[in-house]
């Protein structure tokens, strides 16, 4: 396989440095430029020491501005803010990039896929759709929170049909990108809203786990209610999960669901996919964020469900699912995304 060239669209923040650090060592990707929007001319090492230590490889290249003629690229992967991505992603779309995204410019709209690839890798098809139009294209992927929620819910619906979804979040302040949240806001308090993000998740959830009919996805027909927190931890969303099901729910036969869970990355083998994307703790009082992040052969892309039991109906399940916003909920998936549409050729 040859080796392809990355690109990487707001490379210098919170969530662009997470993308260094799972591509820098990447045995198929090779960074090759990297934008940002007030540090075009600086040496990437000089624009992010605020945020993190940089590996040699990446720290003498120079940031460039988001401009498709600048980007000597096979690939472009983009983290955004979502009013940038609507504006600059269709450039590099037009101009023949293929385009990975984890902004939510463009997640919802009918031709784009919204990717978690062990739950949907069939929504790629829609690729082909987009390339009647222009050269290039574009993948999204969802919502921090929306990953960790669709990902433990995929097994559950294959085994035991979903009829409702209830979700409560409760999310670290890295998800709110850098410089984040006040300190004086969020230091011992909890904050009770985040702006669109109960829409995102119950939207989102009901495109990634829709059916492909051919020419479109048919969305998920259950309702997803969520109410979705900041509160001050560093990384981890935890979220607490009341689902619904058609059918009578087993615990033990649940857990074993969970557990065996596997997807297209892992019947593929792809380097960045997690030989369990579902763990499962019987520890009564975990997942916790401080403890748990970064379980799994991949550090932060496993997600970690615990506290697996059912309610007062056989035809309820209730759980705990911590999931690392900034590499499963972010990076991770975009890389995961593209590791996948290498195998399936939608790269040459």
């Amino acid at each position: 396989m040859k080796t392809i060239k990355i690109g990487i669209l707001g490379a210098t923040g919170m969530v662009g440095v997470e993308y260094i650090d799972l591509l820098v060592n990447h045995p198929w990707f090779k960074i090759s430029t990297l934008s940002g929007k007030k540090s075009v001319g600086k040496k990437y090492g000089e624009a992010v020491r605020t945020l993190r230590n940089v590996p040699e490889e990446v720290e003498d290249i120079e940031v460039v501005e988001p401009d498709p003629k600048k980007f000597d690229a096979d690939l472009v992967f983009s983290s955004l803010p979502s009013d940038a991505a609507r504006e600059i992603e269709p450039r590099f779309i037009e101009y023949g990039f293929p385009v990975v995204s984890e902004a939510s410019a463009h997640r919802m709209e009918p031709h784009v896929p919204l990717m978690i690839p062990e739950v949907n890798p069939d929504h790629l098809e829609l690729i082909n759709i987009q390339k009647k139009k222009t050269e290039g294209f574009i993948v999204t992927t969802p919502n921090c929170t929306a990953v960790g929620l669709v990902l433990s819910l995929k097994p559950v619906l294959d085994q035991y049909g979903v009829i409702k979804v209830v979700v409560a979040t409760y999310q670290a302040i890295t998800g709110a990108g850098f410089p984040g949240v006040p300190s004086y806001s969020i230091l011992g308090n909890i904050i009770p809203y985040i702006k669109k993000e109960e829409e995102k998740i119950s939207e989102e959830t009901k495109k990634i786990l829709g059916r492909f009919n051919g020419s479109s996805i048919e969305y998920a027909r259950f309702p997803v209610e969520a109410s979705c927190a900041r509160v001050p931890t560093i990384d981890g969303h935890l979220e607490a999960v009341y689902v619904e099901t058609e059918k009578e729910v087993q615990l033990d036969e649940v857990i074993e669901v969970f557990k065996k869970f596997r997807g297209e990355p892992q019947k593929l083998n792809l380097p960045t996919a997690p030989k369990e994307p579902i763990l499962v703790t019987d520890i009564e009082d975990r997942p916790q964020p401080r403890l748990d992040v970064y379980a799994g052969t991949i550090p932060g892309m496993s997600i970690v469900v615990g506290r697996v039991r059912r309610g007062e109906s056989k035809n309820v399940l209730k759980y705990f699912v911590l999931s690392h916003n900034r590499i499963r909920g972010a990076a991770g998936t975009a890389i995961l995304t593209a590791e996948l549409l290498t195998v399936k050729g939608y790269l040459e």
